[in-house]
């Protein structure tokens, strides 16, 4: 007796198709889990002086 087929690529590709291959959405925030600590501080503080500084340029522009 003959051995049976393990695996075939038929009709597969247009299964896939038939609705599209879409990209995942994407987040309004990305995952910062796995990022080392000492980067995450430093953005942090990073984050604040550029805040202080537009808020100091609005400021600015309403005088």
């Amino acid at each position: 007796m003959a051995k049976s087929k393990n695996h075939t690529s038929h009709n597969q590709n247009r299964k896939d198709h038939r609705n599209g291959i879409k990209k995942p959405l994407k987040q309004r925030y990305i995952s910062m889990k796995g990022v080392d600590p000492k980067y995450l501080k430093n953005l942090r503080y990073t984050q604040k002086a550029n805040l202080k500084l537009k808020m100091e340029a609005k400021k600015a522009a309403k005088k």
